[in-house]
Formats: structure tokens, sequence, C-alpha cells
């Protein structure tokens, strides 16, 4: 069984889908590795490294991929990738199917068989391939992070001679994976950390990091949760006085970090721009919402923005600001998912279809669109 590690061709992708550790662990199943030339750069793991793993070196993306059984990626393969690939070949990556179904659709015309990471289904024995979760965590640290580094105060109180310096505010807009990183991270940054959430299981996990959960917390709000766990759509009446509640918070806060999203739709509107020229001049947002339209209509993908005195930072791909550890988390990611397909006796791939986390994750099977979600594209 050959695993391909190809270098990620998409612009500003600095991860990488293995990791020497991943590889050794994958020639130890049986597999043979081999890696593209340069694909560790951005994680700063020179090929040398991959070599004395046991992988082999391939100088192109033709050659990397050529024969493989399983290519692992980081993005989604461009169109003029396919060529390169041979039906069948095994394909698991974020595939992002619901911003770029003519991929999705390309990859099942190739004859690839392909799992989306970012379908991970949220049970207990998949939490080791929890794609998200992994990314998420580390954007939301480095989402403080970079408000600190924009934000020209200090973030925790300072009692000096010359007189006391006042810790900043943040204020987090939605306590998931992200969101409770980034009230952990800003918190030990020693700033006064508030947080809000749809979901009123939220308040519990906010509280326990050391943050005050910001909510009409009336009799509506208070059953605004499924028994899956997923938030029940909200009442006018009620959206109305959370975002003035919202609104009148916002405007007091030196950073804020939003980080709601939802698969498949836009972003929805978390900050406006009445609420941004409320805002102190010299406070920071963070939009980690940027590439599906923005949680504040004033974010840009790439940019940071000054609008009314506020700085906005729209910088896509949070997590790939710290690639080092974004690789080795999202290879690890693939490693715990890619084992239980493996026969260790054999070294070749024994899939079992009818697994629920293989079923959650397949998107293309024998050159059709196969996921319930997007059989229709096919």
């Amino acid at each position: 069984m050959k695993i391909a590690i190809p270098k990620e061709t998409r612009d500003k992708e600095p991860r990488v889908a293995a990791t020497p550790e991943t590889v050794k662990k994958f020639i130890g199943l049986g597999a043979e590795v081999t890696v593209e030339k340069g694909a560790g750069a951005g994680s700063y793991i020179a090929d040398a490294l991959f070599e004395e793993a046991g992988a082999k070196i391939a100088g192109t993306h033709k050659t990397c991929v050529s024969g493989a059984d399983v290519v692992l990626k980081v993005r989604r393969p461009q169109e003029k990738e396919l060529k390169d690939y041979k039906s069948g070949t095994v394909v698991a990556c974020l595939l992002n199917p619901y911003n770029d179904p003519d991929t999705m659709k390309a990859c099942a015309d190739a004859g690839l068989t392909v799992f989306a990471m970012e379908f991970i289904p949220r049970i207990t024995r998949a939490q080791s391939m929890d794609v998200l979760s992994s990314q998420a965590n580390l954007a939301g640290y480095r989402a403080v992070v970079e408000a600190a580094a924009l934000f020209e105060k200090a973030m925790p109180m300072m009692m000096t001679a010359a007189g006391t310096v006042a810790p900043a505010k943040a204020f987090v807009m939605g306590a998931g994976v992200a969101g409770l990183q980034a009230i952990a991270t800003a918190r030990r940054l020693g700033a006064v950390v508030t947080a809000t959430d749809v979901r009123p299981a939220a308040k519990e996990q906010v509280e326990s990091l050391g943050a005050k959960f910001i909510a009409v917390e009336d009799e509506e709000f208070k059953q605004a949760e499924t028994a899956g766990g997923y938030a029940k759509e909200m009442s006018e009446e009620y959206r109305k006085k959370q975002a003035e509640l919202v609104a009148s918070h916002v405007a007091k806060q030196d950073m804020v970090i939003t980080t709601a999203l939802i698969p498949g739709r836009p972003a929805p509107v978390l900050v406006t721009e009445e609420m941004v020229k409320a805002m102190r001049p010299g406070s920071v947002i963070v939009d980690l919402a940027v590439e599906q339209g923005g949680n504040c209509p004033l974010s840009k993908p790439d940019e940071v923005v000054e609008a009314h005195g506020v700085r906005i930072v729209g910088y896509p791909n949070m997590a790939g600001r710290i690639a080092v550890d974004a690789s080795a988390l999202y290879a690890r990611n693939l490693l715990n998912f890619l084992t239980p397909m493996i026969d260790k006796e054999k070294g070749a791939l024994a899939i079992d279809w009818d697994d629920d986390i293989v079923k959650g994750t397949l998107i293309a099977r024998d050159g059709a669109v196969v996921h319930p979600n997007f059989a229709k594209s096919g």
C-alpha cells in the first residue's frame, strides 16, 4: 500500500498532511510513504526529516501521487492535480464541498474515493480524528494573539509606581471549540473576558473558564436547546432583545473575537457597522468567519481593515498561522482516521463501508457523489 503526501498547491496554505511521527507509524502498519519535495517547508519540516522517518522523497507532484493507493492532503485537490491520480485512489482532505461543488464533482468523475475530514461525526470513538476541533482550538488561541498584537495597550492589569494600567476587556462571540480556547487564552493574558452563545449549555463552560456569560436569560433562552444539543431558532422578539444587549456590551469592549460558522451557509452577522461605530478607537475585532462572508460585514479576507477607528482582522486559515502545531495535530487526526481502515497483517486497505465514521465522511466513490447531502450533485 502506497501513501502519498503531496505539497499543498493552494495559496497561503503552509500546513502539511503528515509529519515524521505519523510517517513512522504508517510504515509500521506496512505502508510505503512518499512525500513530495518541500511538502513540509511551510511547517518547518525538512525533507531530510521525512527521509529519516522512512519516507521516500518525490521530486514532483506527479511522481509523488503516481500509483498511490491513498493520498493525504490538507486542502482539496485542485482540478489540475487530478490528472496525476489513478482511478480508485483514496483521498482524505478538508474538502469544503459546500463552497466548491465543482471540485467535489471533478473528484468523483476522476474515479477517486474521497473522504471529507470536516465531516468526522461528533461521537466518542472519533474524537481523536476530529479535524475541526483540533484546528479550531488553535485558531481560537491565535485569534487572541493577533488581537493582542494590534491592541496598543497592555492586556493584564499592571500596578506601577506611575499608576495602574487597567486590564483589557475581551468579548468572545460563540463558545464552541475556537471560542472556548479564545476565552482561555485571553484570560491567561490577563484580560477581563465575557462571552456569549445561543446555547444555554455554553454558560457553564464559559463560566468554568473564568469568563462572564452575556445573554438575555429568559424562559425562551432556557428552552433554546434541542435534546441533541443543537440550538433552536429563537423568536424575533428574543433576537431583538439579545441584539440590543450585545450591541451595548460590544461598545465597551477593547477586543471582540467572533467565531460563528454554519456549515453550508453564509456566516451570520454578529457585529454590525453600527456596533463598530460605537466601539472605542483603537479597539480590535478578529473575525474567524471571514472565509464564509464574515461575522462582521466590514471584514475582508487577508486584510486588517481600519473602520471608524477600529481594526478588523480578516485572516483566513487562522490555524495555518501556527503551521507547526496545526500540521502536527492534523496529521495525527489523519493517522487515527486511516489506521482502522488498514489490515495490519497484509499492509493493505480494508475499508468497512458500513462503519459510521466511514459513512459520515465518504463523499465520492466509484465515479459518483454518494454523500446524502450532495448526492444530487453527482
